[in-house]
């Protein structure tokens, strides 16, 4: 038990002034509970004495809300965050929220909302058309003279607005985050996937049946990238170009950048369908011979028995082919509990992008 001087303190937004609360074990995680609600001693302040919170176990596992769980502080990305951990001493305890959930939901800058521009595009290696959202930063047109680097992500009737029944990664949400941090302005193409065909255009390789992925891939390359590079102010130079997807998505991202390293240099993979196409670790030593490339890997620890290991396979397959350390960076990111859905890749979204673009 503990007896000590002292107080919490939160700093915050001072643009936001409904109460904070603590909320712990020590009131059985009441988002609310009366007792525990912070003292606004300025703009954007709250503290708490610690004789408040006597009797408690040292130390002490707690987070801050605005009221509510669907209001709970976040990380700097929209995340959230693990339990905060305090041990009470004599002196304050200062902590810094920088951002809160809204509504359950993920918040976001209005005015740094990405403008999203839609078009329908060729798509001859399949002879169909596919429809592609152009997300650009909010201040893209009032900045005539900055042009941008371009990442282009698979399903994207998963990544924005309303989402899709699959989920929603929210990622126009997450860039107005970042962009008001000053990290990551990039322009992102999002691909319509194709339906009931889905599956076949993103395996590269023949599974039941043949798969069409090195024609998705080249459509990429080929025709829709210089379409981009002709109509938008991008860097159209690969270090300034990156593809990114999820699960079939991630395979078909790490297959494409291995095909195309001249043209790409940016892979965000997240929870690749590896156990697919074990040809991909062959294809991995025999063709990909990276320059400047970047390749930032995730999966969950829930999401199959095969999963962690593939990525740690495929990590090891890159890296022990002697690139040089200039050459390729790759960072792989686990998440023992991470499960296989649209809202934990949305998580790792910005992280992923602005490891990627920094």
């Amino acid at each position: 038990m503990i007896s000590a001087a002292g107080y919490l303190e939160v700093n915050t937004t001072s643009s936001d002034d409904r109460p904070i609360y603590i909320s712990g074990s020590f009131c059985d995680w009441n988002p609310n509970h009366p007792d525990y609600k912070m003292k606004k001693v300025s703009d954007g302040k709250y503290q708490l004495p610690f004789e408040q919170l006597v009797k408690i176990d040292n130390p002490l596992e707690y987070k801050y809300t605005k009221g509510g769980w669907d209001h709970v502080e976040l990380d700097i990305f929209g995340n959230p965050i693990n339990n905060r951990i305090l041990e009470f001493k004599k002196t304050p305890k200062v902590d810094f929220v920088p951002l809160w959930r809204q509504n359950g939901y993920t918040p976001f800058v209005a005015e740094n909302l990405p403008i999203i521009e839609e078009d329908e595009v060729e798509f001859p290696q399949l002879q169909k058309t596919r429809k592609i959202s152009i997300l650009l930063p909010g201040d893209y047109y009032s900045k005539p003279d900055k042009s941008y680097p371009v990442l282009y992500m698979h399903d994207a009737q998963n990544l924005f607005g309303e989402g899709s029944k699959y989920g929603n990664w929210e990622i126009d949400r997450r860039l107005s985050l970042l962009k008001s941090q000053g990290i990551s302005d990039v322009i992102v193409v999002a691909i319509n996937h194709g339906e009931e065909d889905r599956q076949v255009e993103f395996s590269p390789y023949k599974n039941r049946v043949k798969g069409q992925g090195m024609r998705y891939a080249t459509f990429i390359v080929r025709n829709l990238k210089p379409l981009i590079d002709k109509k938008y102010r991008t860097l159209p130079e690969r270090q300034h170009t990156g593809i990114g997807g999820s699960s079939m998505g991630g395979l078909i991202s790490i297959y494409t950048g291995m095909m195309y390293p001249e043209t790409i240099g940016r892979l965000m993979v997240l929870s690749p369908a590896l156990w697919t196409s074990p040809k991909i670790y062959f294809d991995a030593v025999e063709f990909f011979n990276p320059l400047d490339t970047k390749i930032y890997i995730y999966g969950g620890g829930k999401e199959s028995e095969s999963m962690l290991p593939n990525i740690e396979k495929l990590k090891n397959t890159i890296e022990t082919q002697g690139f040089a350390s200039n050459k390729i960076q790759i960072k792989a990111e686990i998440d023992p509990l991470g499960e296989h859905n649209e809202n934990r890749w949305g998580q790792e979204f910005p992280k992923a992008l602005n490891w990627l673009y920094a």
